[in-house]
């Protein structure tokens, strides 16, 4: 219901500032506002895409939790989304989401409305794992291999030599 309202709203809210502010400053003007903000935008979203993926890497390579950049890294590319769509309102949208301190007010709100549920399994008493892992069920499916064949396929890394 609400995306039906947003897609309804949204054009309408656009439509009003362009007849506004086109009538209060013209058409090329208004155009011309439209371009500059797309080409600001577009440089703003790269720039701070690029950051946000390298602390996306950071959090990889020291085991810490990746929700926090991957969220700023959503919200930046809908940003860049809105910052290419022309219009005031989503203009004014879109840079407010490449503030760090709207990302992250965002990201605490919808951090907030979300309920982390843990699972965990047990393995099935009687069932033979890995050797040292025994919960372990490992499946999988082979094919032989033609002796003669053999001498055609170099090995793939995965097998013995």
């Amino acid at each position: 219901m609400w995306l039906l309202i947003a897609f309804i709203a949204v054009p309408m809210i656009e439509i009003a500032l362009f007849i506004q502010v086109g009538g209060a400053i013209g058409i090329w003007a208004t155009l011309l506002i439209v371009l500059v903000t797309a080409i600001i935008g577009s440089r703003l979203v790269r720039n701070q895409g690029l950051q946000e993926l390298s602390k996306l890497r950071g959090s990889f390579q020291d085991m810490r939790d990746p929700s926090e950049p991957l969220a700023n890294g959503a919200m930046i590319l809908f940003a860049g989304a809105l910052l290419l769509t022309p219009g005031f309102f989503t203009d004014a949208v879109g840079f407010s989401l490449l503030i760090p301190q709207v990302r992250a007010a965002s990201f605490r709100w919808i951090k907030s409305r979300i309920q982390i549920v843990e699972f965990s399994g047990q393995a099935q008493p009687g069932r033979q794992g890995a050797p040292g892992r025994p919960d372990a069920v490992i499946d999988g499916e082979f094919s032989e291999v033609d002796p003669e064949s053999r001498a055609t396929h170099r090995p793939s890394g995965w097998t013995q030599h």
